[in-house]
């Protein structure tokens, strides 16, 4: 669960992302034994940096998944035509 709303990642850099990010998933209590030893699938629609799927992980891993894999729909190469 998202534990608090944030501003779009839209704009921001790669670091930028991480910190806007940082903390705010959690797994619902609830959840937490059907993931503890797990391997868990995140599914997102776009990579970009890969922060918002880092922080998820993150999130899944302190809930005791024993590790986390991601698949992606779309993967951003560059962003303004910058590579990323």
């Amino acid at each position: 669960v998202r534990l608090r709303a944030t501003p779009s990642q839209g704009g921001r850099s790669g670091a930028g992302r991480r910190r806007n990010v940082a903390g705010v998933f959690a797994v619902a209590s609830r959840w937490r034994t059907r993931i503890e030893g797990r391997r868990v699938l995140l599914i997102d629609d776009v990579l970009t940096t890969g922060a918002t799927a880092e922080g998820c992980a993150r999130a899944l891993k302190a809930a005791g998944a024993s590790g986390v894999d991601v698949a992606v729909i779309a993967r951003v190469k560059e962003l303004a035509g910058r590579p990323i």
